[in-house]
């Protein structure tokens, strides 16, 4: 099974956490197609995972509100903002941490750290998942997993930085243990996409991406002809083809290994 697939199971176990009592009066046809919530547990316990408390409890309540609930607020805004945010610190701290670093380098390193996937991670690693309110019809199959937790992690980020008075150093202060690990040059892989065709390039093997995201949101990799791997993100294309070239070399070796084999 690959990284990948972990991680859409672990997160779509997270957002079934989100179902809240369902009423028993609710045909079995109802309750199959929509997971709600009701009362979620107390944000006071939010502040204490953060280790930083709110001057302005609204930002906080904002933060974890979903648009599917239809009220006048909604985490959209703070998460355009945390996404900024996240990006800008990161800069900072490797432009300082890194001085000899190329910027083609500290990009990638950057891109690593704020990854959907990642921040996934670290909404389910710390529980925060558990405190989202919404009201969404199968949210765990209409909803990008992996995404629908990062924004929520970048909602989060965003409120606290407007509650600090637009201090990135509070930000990174709070934020810094949440994600960890912290990917640095050292544990930073190679592009999958780069690291694929190098595989490849080295065996004489040809491969082929099939660019299918606008009709269904995927890539398929065929390599020497053969389908070896497919990824998928109904939000991003680019992480649809870093997906399938994940996937494609999770299940490359069983090709190489089986040549090997016949090569004896």
């Amino acid at each position: 099974m690959t990284a990948t697939k972990n991680l859409e199971q672990e997160t779509t176990g997270a957002l079934q956490e989100l179902r809240v009592n369902e009423n028993t009066n609710d045909s079995p046809e109802s309750t199959r197609k929509f997971i709600e919530s009701s009362t979620p547990p107390s944000l006071d316990e939010v502040e204490t995972i953060l280790g930083y408390e709110f001057k302005n409890k609204q930002l906080l309540e904002e933060a974890f509100t979903h648009a599917s609930l239809g009220e006048s607020i909604s985490n959209e805004r703070l998460e355009y903002v945390g996404d900024s945010v996240l990006n800008l610190v990161f800069t900072k701290e490797q432009y300082f941490e890194y001085p000899n670093l190329s910027p083609g380098t500290l990009t990638r390193l950057r891109a690593a750290n704020v990854d959907s996937d990642k921040l996934a991670r670290v909404a389910v690693k710390h529980g925060l998942h558990r405190f989202l309110r919404h009201k969404k019809p199968l949210l765990e199959e209409q909803v990008e997993v992996p995404k629908a937790l990062a924004d929520l992690v970048e909602s989060i980020i965003g409120a606290v930085f407007i509650d600090s008075n637009s201090s990135i150093d509070i930000v990174w202060k709070v934020f810094k243990y949440l994600l960890e690990p912290i990917i640095r040059p050292e544990t930073l892989k190679i592009h999958p996409v780069t690291q694929l065709y190098e595989v490849c390039q080295k065996r004489n093997l040809k491969v082929k991406f099939v660019d299918s995201w606008r009709e269904e949101t995927s890539f398929d990799v065929f390599v020497d002809n053969q389908f070896i791997g497919r990824g998928s993100c109904r939000d991003k294309k680019d992480i649809a083809l870093n997906r399938a070239a994940k996937d494609a070399l999770d299940n490359i070796w069983k090709i190489l290994d089986a040549k090997d084999v016949h090569s004896i």
